[in-house]
């Protein structure tokens, strides 16, 4: 496409008819201060984005604390030993963050954020119901973080200082922490990649700390001499870590969409897992080998304060320093998501006030779990669980999609009205809306939480093994694949044009 000024005469009222008020005008954004860049496609001549970016991005997203007790949890809970630890490790950030890197390559070929995007896939008003659906599952993931990094927060004050958490503190780091979230994502994706650079040399150093520590006061003969757990378990526990990686699937396109169309879609995959796979692999298996001094540490209620307790002060303060940080990023990538759907459901304003939308909702409903809940790591799992059931219909659907798309029509992804060639069928796509309904629902069939249990999460590996959400995937997919797809409608006369002044 033509990135050169439009001739005297082009189309400039097509345009504007599908330019809303949250794309603003085409000045570039991929440099330094803030992102001014919306849900409209990326300009060819500002894709200067390199495929090796993606790997600090996906460490960063996945410098959680929370690894650690769920490492944990594959000894104590399901019963597993160091080795059946390690494959857990190795297999879930290849299962997750495959899909993760192959879900993004559309992003690099449609320069778009994933649920901007998906109005291709499921018609324009067909996709604000799994947009709903994804922003909201999104609230209680940057809740979850937010409460997280406030505790560690709250533990490095009373260490350091002797300050004693109270309400009123509670609400002051939380908020503290929200707002620094706030101005992160608000900047855009500059400061999104300066700190998750910055982050990863971080947890390179802390992973050394924690190994050095590990290494010479674990009872390696207690670690080692634990028995086999079931291949059933096994299969749990990588469904279980896999979970969280599956939440970033819809998301992986808001962040491949600076990248020229030409770039190595190998590449793409290849850093997606690399990026995760180096730090879930040894969260996981520290968590494992701490479990087997430490048994509690698989059901804290509050698991940053339970490790601050008892790692030594040496170690406990540059550990929660990396939970911090941690938490703070992937906050801040999950909000700087956040605000793309917000504005592709329609909010009308730009990409940095979208995600303040976000920022209030996980303020509001962070305090009410740090005040009111009883179990933490609880609410987290059945959380977790539910979380992989709602992006996985879509996923399901908009993989199979990718698989006969091999470009995005950038003027009809922003025409929201009968006229745009995604608007199918009453602005609803059958075949995919029908296919994403079921495949949720047969999901949640096999899916067992805390909160929730359905007629098929007893009785059958899928529900035994947590496999719901790979459930939902396939049925999706497969149901997808063979629906037949509406037509798509022809462009109207001179929107080749309106597309070379859109890119």
């Amino acid at each position: 496409m033509s990135t050169t000024a439009p001739p005297d005469g082009a189309p400039h009222s097509l345009l504007a008819s599908v330019e809303t008020p949250h794309s603003p005008s085409p000045t570039p954004s991929a440099g330094h201060g803030l992102e001014t860049r919306g849900i409209e496609p990326i300009p060819d001549a500002e894709r200067t984005g390199r495929p090796r970016d993606l790997f600090p991005t996906w460490v960063a997203a996945n410098i959680s604390v929370l690894l650690l007790t769920m490492g944990a949890s594959l000894s104590v809970t399901y019963g597993l030993n160091f080795w059946q630890a390690l494959v857990v490790g190795i297999a879930a950030p290849i299962v997750s963050y495959g899909l993760v890197g192959l879900i993004g390559i559309a992003g690099k070929r449609g320069g778009a954020p994933g649920m901007t995007l998906s109005r291709a896939v499921f018609g324009q008003r067909g996709n604000l119901l799994p947009g709903s659906l994804i922003w909201v599952a999104r609230w209680g993931w940057e809740t979850i973080n937010a409460v997280t990094g406030a505790y560690a927060l709250l533990t490095v004050l009373d260490i350091l200082f002797g300050v004693r958490r109270s309400t009123a503190l509670v609400v002051v780091t939380l908020l503290a922490f929200v707002i620094a979230t706030f101005a992160i994502s608000g900047l855009g994706i500059n400061a999104v990649r300066v700190c998750n650079k910055w982050a990863t040399y971080f947890f390179g150093a802390f992973s050394v700390l924690v190994l050095g520590y590990l290494v010479a006061e674990t009872d390696w003969n207690t670690v080692f001499g634990q028995g086999a757990g079931s291949t059933a378990a096994m299969i749990t526990g990588v469904g279980l870590i896999a979970a969280g990686g599956i939440s970033w699937v819809p998301s992986s396109p808001d962040f491949t969409r600076y990248l020229p169309r030409t770039a190595s879609s190998a590449a793409v995959v290849r850093n997606s897992i690399g990026g995760a796979g180096v730090v879930v692999l040894p969260m996981v298996l520290m968590g494992a080998v701490m479990a087997s001094g430490t048994p509690d540490l698989a059901s804290a209620a509050d698991p940053v304060s339970f490790l601050g307790e008892i790692l030594p002060l040496w170690l406990a303060v540059p550990y929660l320093l990396i939970a911090l940080v941690g938490m703070l990023l992937i906050n801040s990538m999950s909000m700087y998501s956040a605000g793309f759907t917000a504005q592709t459901l329609g909010f009308r304003v730009p990409r940095h006030w979208a995600v303040s939308v976000n920022a209030v909702i996980s303020l509001v409903l962070g305090g009410v779990l740090m005040l009111a809940a009883t179990s933490f790591m609880g609410s987290f799992i059945a959380f977790l669980s539910l979380l992989a059931v709602a992006f996985s219909a879509w996923v399901g659907v908009f993989g199979v999609d990718m698989l006969r798309r091999r470009s995005y029509d950038a003027v009809a992804l922003l025409d929201t009205g009968r006229t745009s060639t995604y608007w199918y069928r009453g602005g609803f796509s059958p075949a995919a809306v029908a296919a994403w309904a079921l495949g949720l629902v047969t999901g949640l069939l096999f899916t067992r939480s805390d909160w929730f249990s359905g007629p098929f999460a007893d009785g059958n590996p899928v529900g035994e093994y947590g496999l719901g959400w790979t459930a939902t995937i396939v049925v999706s997919g497969l149901l997808y694949a063979l629906l037949p797809k509406p037509p798509v409608r022809e462009r109207r006369a001179g929107s080749e044009e309106a597309t070379a002044l859109a890119n």
